[in-house]
């Protein structure tokens, strides 16, 4: 049965339908099925199915190249048991679950927080996420987010501000998880906040509550993080989707377009059932696409691992800093409407650079990026691909500076390095009026550094016009690319 949804304080019926489609005999059966979670290129549904409706196991289906899900099978490895596994979250990447446990030996109250790798031959045996997470009471229902930085999870710890709150842990630089944090009174109510799950936009949080203003028992609810970290007044996401029953969580896709959650409804295989419905507009998240690959040696092709980092060029802030796996394997989300500076960094090798401009032409796929870092060596070089003139100027624009204090930050941490900072034009215009441009650019280069505390005796600024094109002038693709700044290793 489908639905129209009636906005409040509106007599017209709007467009938006609520329609919730069945996942199929391949996810669902006549056992209950429950708790979905996605990796955020949609291929891979993660689920928990009551076997027997007491043994709880995770399985997964993979999605075909025609859309359809595959038999679902239990997930491979030592992470099933015959004690319960549920309410977990599987990373945006796919390689880690974390998930909720009760009463095992490793237990430190009723229900924990444990968490599994994906290894070669399948998920390894679940850790206990250990004291810093987990109390002497309940701990349940995590999301982690799109950078595996930070750990959401629904607790009745003491010293809450109602019976369940919403509390954050932040993954520190040693590797552990830091003492979490409750969201707060802009979250959390003297009733229950339970399965919170934060977008791929790293922005818009949702939860189930039984207090803030609803329709029933348990609601849905969205709030949005603001530009300093604080949270919007939660916004209830209306009827149909929340009833006089009880909601449960929602798993809402990249695009922001698609969710999925767990109904008992009319066509169900027998039970709980997994089902995906469109949501209306105004409670949807920030459409994310992202980038993912592969970080290697440029010369041995073995991968490494290394800083992935997503800067905002227009206020430089860091979005995003990331570390790849061992083998150098990355996965970095990108909300549209903003434009970023990416870079990638080792120790030993020259850094990476590239940028996704999604302000205002947001492209509607995904990128693959396998990055090859080249050591620092005689004649090594690369493209500064985030400095920005106006056209027919050499003045740095400040959107230039992630990008610079990059470059800073590697000349500092390599006091031997000598470079030549290369201007280069595309073809429009005199050749002439080319070459002074161009060195002019390369000079600006160099003064900043200089400014920064980088000696002149090493470095040097030389323009090229025209003269050394990378790609063909014929096009404004072309151009583009013709119209850069490179760095070449005199000396390392």
């Amino acid at each position: 049965m489908s639905l129209h949804w009636i906005l409040p304080g509106k007599n017209k019926i709007d467009n938006y339908v609520f329609n919730p489609v069945n996942a199929g005999s391949n996810i669902n059966t006549s056992e209950p099925e429950y708790f979905p979670a996605l990796t955020i290129d949609g291929k891979e549904l993660v689920f928990t199915r009551a076997l027997g409706k007491r043994n709880e196991d995770f399985f997964s289906s993979r999605k075909t190249e025609s859309g359809e899900w595959e038999p679902a099978q239990p997930m491979k490895g030592s992470i099933n048991t015959p004690m319960n596994e549920g309410a977990q979250t599987i990373s945006q990447d796919g390689t880690w679950l974390v998930f909720t446990a009760c009463n095992r030996r490793d237990g430190f109250g009723s229900c924990d927080l444990y968490i599994s790798f994906l290894e070669e031959n399948g998920w390894s045996e679940a850790i206990n996420l250990g004291g810093s997470i987990n109390s002497d009471q309940w701990e349940s229902q995590p999301c982690l987010s799109p950078d595996k930085k930070e750990l959401y999870f629904a607790s009745r710890r003491p010293g809450g501000i109602g019976g369940s709150d919403i509390y954050v842990s932040r993954l520190q630089p040693n590797g552990k998880w830091g003492t979490p944090e409750n969201l707060g009174p802009e979250i959390n109510t003297p009733g229950d906040e339970q399965s919170p799950f934060i977008h791929a936009d790293n922005q818009t949080l949702y939860f189930v509550s039984n207090h803030w203003p609803g329709y029933g028992d348990d609601d849905l609810f969205l709030s949005r993080k603001g530009p300093g970290g604080s949270w919007s007044k939660p916004e209830n996401l209306g009827y149909p989707i929340n009833t006089i029953n009880k909601e449960a969580t929602l798993f809402i896709t990249a695009d922001g377009k698609t969710a999925y959650y767990a109904s008992d409804r009319s066509d169900s295989k027998g039970s709980w059932d997994i089902y995906s419905f469109e949501l209306r507009e105004a409670i949807r998240p920030t459409p994310t696409l992202w980038v993912k690959g592969k970080v290697f040696d440029s010369k041995t092709r073995a991968g490494l691992p290394s800083t992935v980092e997503l800067t905002d060029i227009a206020n430089n802030k860091i979005v995003s800093q990331i570390q790849t796996d061992e083998r150098g394997n990355y996965l970095v989300t990108l909300p549209i409407g903003r434009d970023y500076a990416f870079n990638v960094n080792r120790k030993g090798y020259l850094f990476y650079s590239d940028n996704f401009m999604l302000s205002s032409n947001a492209a509607d796929s995904t990128y693959e990026k396998d990055i090859p870092l080249q050591p620092i060596e005689v004649n090594a070089s690369f493209v500064l691909n985030n400095i920005f003139f106006d056209n027919n100027e050499y003045a740095l624009k400040p959107t230039s500076t992630s990008e610079l204090e990059k470059l800073v930050q590697l000349l500092k941490e390599n006091p031997s390095l000598k470079i030549e900072i290369s201007g280069h034009t595309d073809n429009v215009g005199k050749p002439a009026d080319n070459m002074v441009l161009s060195n002019n650019r390369a000079k600006a280069v160099m003064n900043f550094l200089n400014s920064q505390g980088i000696a002149l005796t090493r470095l040097i600024a030389k323009g090229y016009g025209e003269t050394r094109p990378v790609s063909d002038n014929n096009t404004e693709a072309g151009r583009a690319k013709n119209r850069r700044t490179e760095v070449k290793v005199l000396a390392p």
